[in-house]
């Protein structure tokens, strides 16, 4: 059985929660197994804040490399059908033949970096209508401004019936903005994606 997909516990733990949904949303809940669960969750808070505290500053782009190539060695060496790899810069645009659009394509998951004003991870499953589907794990009250506000901005829609693969459908042209509005995903320089597959049905 799949599992829903899940939203952070916390401010700043949208990276490690967009990996392991990338996880869920791939595989059955019978054939996960918890260690790898385990391990994204402890090595994927990695940065620290101003003021020297851990965990608060979310996680880094190297800390990401790192997830995508233990979680392929996990692989291997369990005999478990799971690949994965990172794109930065410039190959992270979303753009005919693309690394993302591609892995898309067939049947991959991508924690995508972008910005909700601040750097934040979200999971892509699909592309449909020069947009791509998105679960976003920050949680937000219909109501509340924030929610409000990106409710009624141009490019985003709001999906509430599949909870096991996406809550929002974002156009291309947004996600490829070089600013730091809602879902784009900024400078060109900076841009991150951690691609997952499960090998099985490729």
């Amino acid at each position: 059985m799949k599992n829903l997909l899940n939203y952070q516990s916390s401010e700043y733990d949208c990276a490690p929660v967009s990996v392991t949904n990338g996880i869920r949303y791939l595989f059955e809940r019978e054939e996960i197994y918890p260690d790898m669960i385990k391990g994204v969750m402890i090595y994927g808070m990695d940065s620290y804040n101003d003021q020297g505290e851990p965990c608060k500053y979310g996680t880094s782009p190297a800390c990401m490399e790192f997830m995508a190539d233990w979680l392929t060695r996990f692989g291997q060496m369990h005999n478990f059908p799971i690949s994965c790899h990172t794109v930065s810069g410039d190959n992270v645009a979303l753009k005919e033949g693309s690394p993302v659009l591609d892995a898309l394509e067939k049947g991959g998951a991508v924690a995508l970096r972008l910005y909700l004003e601040v750097p934040h991870y979200v999971l892509a499953t699909g592309v449909e209508d020069d947009c791509l589907l998105l679960f976003d794990p920050f949680y937000e009250e219909p109501g509340h401004p924030e929610f409000d506000a990106e409710y009624h901005t141009e490019g985003i829609t709001f999906i509430f019936d599949q909870p096991k693969k996406a809550n929002r459908k974002v156009a291309l042209s947004r996600l490829n903005g070089t600013g730091k509005g809602f879902y784009e995903m900024g400078d060109p320089l900076e841009r991150k994606a951690l691609i997952m597959f499960n090998t099985a049905v490729r």
